[in-house]
């Protein structure tokens, strides 16, 4: 049996304001590609369909017709809700779509509960672990302990439980949304711990012939059957060096059979480029990143003036800006109180330019900003 692991989509995010949904398109066009041709029977997409609860209308749109063109290449689709989804939204029609080959699982108590498929092999019962709210389930499961080891433990042992049953020779998929130890976060993942704690040993998922991951944005291998796809694409510029796609899982007889990782297409490659402006406008070597989005980091000890504008001109992708001035300015350890101590307002206002910028406000600025606050008092004074 043929499995492609695919996880993180977030359809209806941004990259720093930057609309990523063309580009979340043509991912959706290469993973159908890649379905039909390496011949896939089952699609696992574990989690994080969309990146928030109520997501855009045109994300909810391009969901429907991605799981609609994965259905039509005979595959099988099994879904679990991740925790940026709705689990309840995105459950919604379940049943109904168990029948035309799509099957949802959101819903914590049916853990034990696969989607069976066959080969020539013989079963493959696949399990869908949604994202799991420990909190939530510490009661109604009677969990010994909080957190997502003791949320997951309970789960794996329902799975493995329901597996037990099953004719013997029976093959077995995971499909969890968790931070697994040992795993390498991005700044673009939300933060799951309780009580401190978020992430749960790869020995949890014991028992399975595949595990396939969500959560965490990048391709990643915590044992040979437990596996990160990562997102399709970059959505924060700690993921500058990912490489994005999906795992196409073989499973034979007895297992395991093999996994190769599948790139996607790239939309535009991110960059971060360091230094003081003037440098980075007319270094040549910088030609590459022009087409880039580009996180730069200004080094100038005196703050530019309009720096992202000057940027743009030559990067016009630039999304991110940064200052890290060279040597920085003595520390001033003086409480705010004697710092303000005897300023005006229009002094200090003045002074969060000079702060701002490394340095003072012309006689133009500082006439207008002057004239400002006399018009302020002006219209108090009116009232």
């Amino acid at each position: 049996m043929r499995l492609l692991h695919t996880s993180d989509w977030h359809l209806g995010r941004s990259l720093h304001r930057e609309d990523l949904l063309s580009a979340q398109g043509a991912f959706v066009d290469h993973l159908v590609e890649t379905v039909r041709a390496e011949r896939v029977d089952l699609v696992a997409v574990s989690g994080d369909l969309y990146d928030r609860a109520l997501p855009p209308v045109d994300a909810v749109s391009l969901c429907d017709e991605a799981l609609a063109r994965l259905r039509d290449t005979g595959a099988r689709v099994v879904v679990i809700s991740g925790n940026h989804d709705s689990a309840r939204r995105l459950g919604f029609g379940a049943a109904l779509m168990d029948a035309a080959g799509v099957h949802l699982r959101t819903e914590p108590d049916a853990v034990g509960t696969p989607v069976l498929a066959e080969d020539a092999h013989g079963p493959v019962a696949c399990y869908g672990i949604p994202y799991l709210e420990p909190e939530l389930l510490r009661q109604p499961w009677e969990l010994p302990e909080r957190g997502h080891t003791a949320a997951l433990t309970a789960a794996m042992d329902r799975v493995r439980a329901d597996l037990a049953r099953r004719p013997a020779g029976t093959r077995s998929v995971v499909l969890a949304h968790a931070f697994v130890s040992g795993g390498e976060p991005s700044d673009s993942e939300r933060d799951i711990s309780v009580g401190g704690a978020s992430s749960v040993p790869a020995g949890v998922f014991a028992g399975a012939d595949y595990t396939a991951l969500g959560h965490l944005h990048g391709r990643q291998r915590m044992a040979d059957a437990v596996r990160y796809s990562g997102s399709p694409l970059a959505y924060s510029f700690s993921e500058v060096d990912q490489v994005k796609g999906c795992w196409l899982v073989e499973l034979d007889a007895s297992g395991l059979a093999g996994a190769e990782f599948v790139p996607a297409p790239v939309p535009r490659r991110l960059a971060r480029l360091r230094g003081r402006l003037a440098e980075l406008l007319a270094d040549p070597a910088h030609a590459p990143h022009e087409a880039h989005w580009l996180q730069v980091t200004l080094t100038d000890p005196v703050r530019p003036r309009a720096p992202m504008e000057r940027l743009r001109a030559r990067f016009p992708h630039t999304l991110l800006l940064d200052f890290a001035p060279e040597g920085g300015g003595p520390a001033d350890d003086r409480s705010w109180t004697d710092r303000v101590r005897g300023r005006s307002e229009t002094d200090l206002a003045l002074d969060f330019v000079a702060w701002a910028r490394e340095t003072e406000a012309d006689d133009a600025e500082a006439a207008l900003v002057r004239t400002a606050f006399e018009d302020l008092r002006a219209k108090e004074a009116n009232r």
